[in-house]
């Protein structure tokens, strides 16, 4: 194993910095190793620079890679720590997610400002969010519910609830647990009525193919339950050809030697939805996400997604 420091490298905003640190403590605890023995490289990415735009009119989920991937490949870091829900399905050819660290709750949290739930918001009520996938399923729920888009790390978005800017907004529960923020949650929605984005709640390591040391450094700190429920969410995911102008959600649960999907893609305005529930073996948990994807793409229809895109 190399003598100097092992570089992580992460965004700079609060959640990404905490993610990063959590990675380095599992690394340190896996192998005894000291903190002097890792170093934390903050990196700027386009995704995080601009914030007055929806992901999807600057490029999608590859803002938040393209910089960080760009000084893995040239060995200024050794592997970088992602949220995995920000991973395009599709990585350059040089670089593979070699692990996944246990998954937090899977759930989105609704922070109200006038009302604690999304169904007792006032009539006409503003809620800001700028993930498509949340958009949608608010709309599905509340019709008569105004959303504007809400960018900003985690923080701003509260502090902009806190000053009245909007009725109330989404994050990730898992989010808000990592920054010891779960309290400000007004109610944790159930999956069943609002299902999470492929891959919330898990942390992934991104690093070089071949990097044998790399591969020796995280093999310990990788879920096996987290692996697959995000290989067969991916799966879905790059079957659909999901772009970040599409909303799609899906979650696998693992038990034992099985995995549970339920997947879905919404029109912008969530008044049309289709769904798809499966089971199979955690062995087959890719070829069971590409299959229900490839399942809701020839019910949905090519014109379904191209309306959108």
């Amino acid at each position: 194993m190399q003598t100097k420091p092992f570089r992580i490298g992460t965004r700079g905003s609060p959640l990404a910095l905490a993610q990063a640190h959590e990675t380095r403590d599992r690394l340190m605890a896996a192998h005894g190793l000291a903190a002097d023995r890792f170093e934390i490289v903050v990196i700027s990415t386009k995704g995080d620079r601009v914030v007055d735009r929806p992901l999807s009119d600057i490029g999608g989920k590859g803002l938040f890679t393209e910089e960080i991937e760009a000084q893995l490949a040239d060995g200024r870091i050794d592997l970088a720590v992602h949220s995995s829900k920000d991973m395009p399905t599709v990585l350059p050819e040089e670089f593979e997610l070699s692990a996944f660290l246990p998954r937090e709750n899977v759930r989105d949290a609704f922070i109200g400002r006038t009302a604690k739930t999304i169904r007792d918001l006032p009539q006409g009520a503003v809620v800001g969010s700028s993930s498509l996938r949340r958009q949608a399923l608010i709309r599905r729920l509340r019709p008569d519910v105004t959303v504007v888009p809400f960018r900003g790390n985690v923080q701003t978005r509260l502090r902009k609830v806190d000053e009245g800017q909007v009725d109330g907004t989404l994050l990730a529960m898992a989010g808000l647990k990592r920054l010891g923020l779960a309290d400000v949650a007004t109610d944790v929605m159930a999956p069943e009525d609002f299902l999470p984005a492929p891959g919330q709640g898990a942390i992934c390591i991104e690093s070089r193919r071949g990097d044998d040391d790399i591969a020796a450094l995280v093999a310990p700190v990788n879920h096996r339950e987290t692996h697959i429920a995000l290989s067969c969410e991916r799966a879905f995911l790059g079957a659909l050809d999901g772009s970040c102008r599409t909303p799609i959600a899906g979650l696998a649960v693992v038990e034992g030697d099985g995995v549970r999907f339920t997947g879905m893609v919404l029109s912008p305005d969530g008044q049309t939805a289709h769904t798809v529930s499966c089971e199979g073996s955690a062995g087959g948990a890719v070829a069971l996400g590409r299959s229900a994807g490839s399942d809701i793409r020839s019910r949905a229809g090519a014109d379904f997604f191209a309306d959108w895109n």
